[in-house]
């Protein structure tokens, strides 16, 4: 069932000791204000040099695991963030990406050691993110062995079954009203401006109300296969988003 009106959820990308500090604490204020769960992307081992944006905040992971606490949700997101595989994944908007085209045991073994990096640090991850939406049906498999089950990525309006792996779609990269389905809005704190922190500032005023949690599409929606309406939705999805991307250069 696609749910009238539409809800949505909040996903926060790139998270390591080392993003710009004054950007993501930007946001912090909406997150208590408005009482939003958000997804919380962390990499637990970053070697991207395009997130040592900050010297290293000793309070980092102090702060992940107070905000778990208060409702927010951790997401295995990647394992270095290292970009540097050229396989082709199961949703193709990057050429280069970290996991899609990773044997499979490799694969595993990097999801295994992002797993007990982030719960040495006190952290329990309950779901898995891919860094530029790069993963291949051997990910799948790989989650699915070291009994992840969960994946945030799609182009669907609904929650659905895929590979074993039950996946909540994520669409947006801003805030956007919707009619119906469940929309989630992916944020990069590090390169967030003021105009974005206002957009979902005056977006939460209106919607709040109708922002979820992981926890209750959990607890709330029954995922199966997707039906030919939803396939070809996000067939037509997949499609304009890769051209706008192509248009961007």
């Amino acid at each position: 069932m696609i749910p009238r009106p539409a809800q949505y959820l909040l996903r926060f990308d790139d998270l390591c000791p080392t993003i710009s500090r004054t950007k993501w604490e930007s946001f912090l204020p909406l997150i208590e204000e408005f009482r939003i769960q958000p997804i919380l992307a962390v990499v637990p081992d970053n070697r991207d040099p395009s997130l040592l944006v900050s010297q290293p905040d000793t309070e980092f992971w102090e702060r992940m695991r107070a905000m778990e606490t208060a409702g927010a949700t951790i997401a295995l997101h990647g394992y270095q963030h290292t970009c540097d595989s050229r396989g082709g994944g199961l949703i193709p908007l990057h050429s280069r990406t970290e996991f899609a085209g990773v044997p499979q045991e490799l694969q595993r073994e990097w999801i295994h050691a992002g797993m007990e990096e982030l719960r040495n640090y006190g952290l329990n991850p309950k779901l898995w993110i891919a860094p530029r939406h790069g993963f291949d049906r051997n990910t799948l498999r790989a989650l699915q062995q070291e009994g992840i089950g969960y994946l945030s990525d799609g182009f669907a309006r609904i929650p659905f079954k895929r590979g074993g792996i039950t996946w909540i779609p994520q669409q947006l990269w801003e805030p956007v009203y919707k009619s119906k389905g469940l929309w989630t809005t992916c944020i990069h704190s590090n390169f967030a401006g003021k105009v974005l922190v206002e957009k979902l500032r005056v977006f939460l005023q209106t919607y709040a109300s109708q922002f979820t949690s992981f926890e209750r599409v959990q607890a709330e929606y029954r995922p199966a296969a997707l039906g030919l309406t939803e396939r070809l939705y996000e067939s037509v999805s997949t499609w304009r988003i890769q051209l706008a991307r192509s248009l961007r250069g």
